[in-house]
């Protein structure tokens, strides 16, 4: 009798152990089986995210890197219609011209002041769009606030040309605002705004300062809706007026976006762009509106010197890659981030 017992206890037992076995089996076959799926399912998003970016990569292939097979023209004697086939191999030539003709490179030198100081200027008012973005983000009446960020925000959607346009309406020797002076016995001849090269730099930077600062407020804007409400509470319990909640937490809050933009700034420090200097350029301005951009434009197609104009494109290509190196190099010494 004592033997059936502990006979039936040791099949139990062994019944309990087989079971328990299974359950375990089970269950690391349920966790294995979880934990494959979860990885299945990053795989899937992975590939979904690269499907999306695919299309923005084949763009950048397109439009910014397979552009440069067209550096290969600052080697030759490229006279249009010729092919480049029959063209004369000229090796480092238009490079040695920029830096041994007198001539040309007195003309670079004019340039390159006039580059960097738009550049500077640029840079040392990026400031206004986020002042502009904090000051409208103060107004409380919702519809005075829509309709000025609508007013400012529109120029950016108007090109150049028309720009000028209105520029030439108002400010010509003929145009309105010259017209009104006048007539209000003011000034005895028209003010020559347009047609004159004095405080060319300042007229582009407002000028720019019009088109831009609506738009370039947007992402300050975004930001300032993007700042924890707590952050505003708390510095009310301690008791911060407006003021000072704007300079302990607004300000602090939107300066990594500042730094960001300031450095992607530096970066295409000799990119000023083309289109605002060519429709404002004249025979009177010429001296201080000629930007690197233009400059190019106008050695490439008004000169029909192409290799020319493709080396010196080259050449400020180079020095805008070094500039970013030297930026990023810059950021993540002293704030420990880096943009690249």
């Amino acid at each position: 009798m004592m033997q059936s017992h502990e006979e039936s206890g040791s099949m139990a037992t062994s019944n309990g152990s087989s079971a328990a076995s299974v359950a375990l089996d089970a269950k690391t076959k349920r966790g294995k089986g979880r934990k494959g799926n979860k990885v299945e399912t990053t795989k899937q998003h992975g590939v979904k995210l690269w499907l999306l970016i695919v299309p923005f990569l084949i763009l950048a292939v397109l439009f910014c890197y397979l552009p440069l097979f067209g550096w290969i023209y600052a080697f030759f004697d490229y006279q249009p219609p010729i092919p480049l086939s029959e063209s004369e191999f000229v090796g480092l030539q238009w490079f040695k011209m920029m830096v041994q003709n007198p001539a040309q490179l007195k003309t670079i030198g004019q340039v390159l002041i006039n580059t960097f100081a738009m550049s500077g200027l640029n840079i040392l008012t990026s400031f206004f769009p986020l002042v502009f973005a904090i000051a409208l983000n103060e107004i409380r009446a919702r519809w005075f606030k829509n309709l000025i960020q609508t007013l400012t925000t529109l120029p950016n959607f108007i090109s150049w040309v028309l720009v000028y346009a209105v520029a030439f309406a108002m400010f010509s020797t003929t145009g309105m605002f010259n017209t009104l002076l006048q007539n209000l016995h003011l000034i005895s001849e028209p003010i020559k705004f347009l047609d004159s090269d004095s405080h060319t730099w300042l007229k582009m930077l407002l000028w720019g300062i019009w088109k831009g600062l609506g738009w370039g407020s947007i992402m300050y804007l975004a930001g300032i809706a993007g700042i924890d409400p707590e952050l505003y509470e708390a510095a009310q319990v301690d008791g911060a007026n407006r003021f000072q909640q704007i300079w302990h937490v607004t300000i602090p809050q939107l300066l990594p976006t500042y730094f960001v933009l300031l450095m992607l700034s530096i970066s295409n420090f000799l990119n000023n762009g083309m289109d605002q200097y060519y429709v404002f350029q004249n025979a009177f301005n010429m001296q201080h509106i000629q930007v690197l951009d233009l400059y190019v434009y106008n050695v490439g197609m008004g000169n029909s010197s192409l290799s020319l104009a493709t080396a010196i494109s080259m050449l400020k290509s180079l020095v805008s890659v070094g500039l970013l190196i030297l930026v990023n190099w810059l950021s993540k010494r002293t704030r420990g981030v880096s943009i690249v």
